[in-house]
């Protein structure tokens, strides 16, 4: 038993045994999202959002199976569970090749560090730079014809 109350080798997946564990950003039970509830109006499309403890427990899922990347990966969308979508688009935006210089990303790392407290991003964010600079991806300032 893990220190987040579950086992994450037996009771994976959980929606089907640990539906107890599983709930939506306000608080609704797995149960409670159901196609009636839908189309009567009790939740909405943001209830339908994995929480970041959810999240969390996933990644100790495929880290229990040697799944490595795939736990990182989750790990970081806990990080970034409750941050709205346009935040989100920005980071995508801000890390396309050509788009950030190295100060923006510093800047960005930092923001995802101390704003968001998002330290695995954060650090991910920084790898990003680093292949960036390395390939020549980053914005220089210069603009060629396209």
């Amino acid at each position: 038993m893990s220190e987040m109350g579950f086992d994450p080798a037996s009771d994976y997946p959980l929606g089907s045994r640990r539906p107890d564990l599983v709930r939506t950003p306000s608080g609704l039970a797995l149960a409670e999202l159901t196609l009636e509830a839908a189309r009567a109006g009790r939740f909405g499309p943001d209830e339908l959002r994995a929480t970041a403890e959810t999240l969390r427990r996933q990644s100790a899922v495929a880290l229990a199976a040697g799944r490595t990347q795939l736990a990182d990966n989750l790990a970081r969308a806990a990080e970034l569970a409750d941050v709205p979508a346009e935040t989100i688009l920005e980071i995508y935006t801000a890390l396309r090749p050509h788009r950030s210089t190295a100060e923006r990303g510093v800047d960005l790392e930092d923001w995802l560090e101390t704003e968001l407290s998002a330290p695995l991003t954060a650090a991910f964010v920084r790898e990003a730079a680093t292949a960036y600079f390395e390939r020549g991806l980053l914005e220089t300032g210069e603009r060629t014809a396209v």
